[in-house]
């Protein structure tokens, strides 16, 4: 039976390797095709240990099969500012549903709701306004795209959420087989909390 887990805080600290590896089992798959490391990983996660920050983990038994990371928007000011610039909403209002990784074999179960139902209670919690995620943007004809792929495009859009035009951030890593890091493209999403 799988459980969920919202950690916060030192919590989050203890569960900062697992989390790490996780990230980088999952997203070694498309759309994302990173090819990480677990020491950046560590890194970037410590970020979540902060008391605003949530991490809503799932678990079977003791393995950690999946998670979703969020935190207040602009906690990642220096990387969405520019995207946002444009925009009516102060970064201060907005609660950033940052990433999600869940194992194959636990898809389709019920806990991509958990992930978005924990950071938008925290978001709420918090006193924001909204609720916002980016996706990486790839072409329809990567070489690299499943055949069976199915966009969550849909799953977004009935939690109410519906992509920002023109809000786009761009960042760099390392697909897997490429030499060097590439620039990306992830478009943002929002819905009012």
């Amino acid at each position: 039976m799988i459980q969920t887990r919202i950690l916060t805080g030192n919590a989050v600290g203890e569960v900062l390797d697992d989390l790490a590896r996780l990230r980088i089992a999952v997203f070694r798959d498309w759309p994302y095709l990173y090819d990480g490391d677990v020491a950046y990983e560590r890194d970037y996660l410590t970020a979540y240990q902060s008391p605003a920050a949530v991490v809503i983990a799932a678990y079977d038994g003791a393995r950690m099969v999946g998670a979703a990371t969020g935190a207040p928007m602009e906690d990642h000011a220096k990387d969405f500012a520019a995207a946002f610039a444009a925009r009516p909403e102060p970064l201060e209002q907005i609660f950033y549903c940052a990433e999600s990784v869940l194992l194959s074999d636990y898809r389709g179960h019920g806990l991509g709701h958990a992930f978005f139902d924990g950071r938008e209670a925290q978001g709420r919690a918090l006193g924001r306004r909204y609720s916002a995620f980016c996706s990486v943007i790839r072409p329809a004809d990567h070489p690299l795209r499943p055949a069976d792929y199915r966009p969550l495009d849909g799953f977004w859009r009935k939690r109410g959420y519906a992509p920002l035009p023109g809000v786009i951030a761009g960042f760099d890593w390392k697909d897997i087989g490429a030499p060097a890091q590439t620039r990306k493209h992830l478009q943002f999403w929002m819905k009012p909390l």
